[in-house]
């Protein structure tokens, strides 16, 4: 019996902190979902009047701004499923009481990146946003080519002179100038706490017949 006594405890000491592992992610993604609910809940909200001041706390509020471009503009790399390669045009844009933000006006493919888009004046539904996109391989932008690899407010704002301020519209008013809103949406936020708790769990069910498959082997070296 003592032969058998060393791998069970390892065994059931393996499997109980691996199983833990995989309940523990189940009830992150428990959390991660009721996250998500609460940022569509957000998102979806009644839009209000552009705040007088703006910080990252009220990422996803829903806001009305109107006013005109001002032809400065930024392109994003950017792509959807649908659409294929493109950019996300972000410009500058002075509201009717003088503020100047940033307005994700959202998307044109790369046929269309060199079309003209000289100051419009828009009525925009959108939400404030403050993506997380840069990271530390995300190349620097091309300002040559005005190519940029991600959406960076700061960098975006220092560029085109205007507040650290993003609104991603949502529908616009005006002449679009084909350019294709792009909403805030919460599909692009990471959820992979399911298959992370699948993964614990094969991997205890794997440790559990490695102790049994152990325990048959020090079993039969008896006979």
């Amino acid at each position: 019996m003592r032969r058998y006594l060393f791998p069970l405890i390892v065994g059931v000491l393996g499997c109980a902190i691996l199983i833990s592992l995989g309940v523990w992610q189940l009830q992150r993604l428990d959390w991660k979902e009721g996250m998500i609910a609460q940022i569509q809940q957000r998102i979806e909200g009644a839009p209000v009047a552009l705040p007088a001041a703006v910080d990252p706390s009220m990422k996803y509020m829903p806001v009305l701004v109107s006013g005109q471009t001002t032809g400065e503009e930024i392109n994003v790399l950017s792509g959807t499923r649908e659409l294929g390669g493109g950019y996300q045009v972000v410009s500058a844009f002075l509201t009717d009481d003088g503020r100047r933000i940033l307005l994700d006006r959202g998307f044109v493919d790369q046929d269309h990146k060199r079309d003209p888009r000289p100051p419009v004046r828009l009525q925009v539904a959108g939400n404030l946003h403050w993506p997380d996109e840069k990271g530390s391989a995300t190349p620097e932008p091309n300002l040559a080519e005005n190519v940029w690899f991600a959406r960076d407010v700061p960098a975006m704002a220092a560029q085109l002179g205007t507040e650290p301020i993003l609104v991603v519209a949502a529908e616009v008013r005006g002449d679009a100038q084909g350019v294709q809103p792009i909403p805030v949406a919460v599909e692009g936020i990471p959820n992979n706490h399911l298959s992370y708790a699948v993964q614990w769990f094969m991997i205890a069910a794997v440790w559990a017949g490695m102790t049994v498959a152990l325990i048959w082997r020090i079993r039969q070296r008896q006979y």
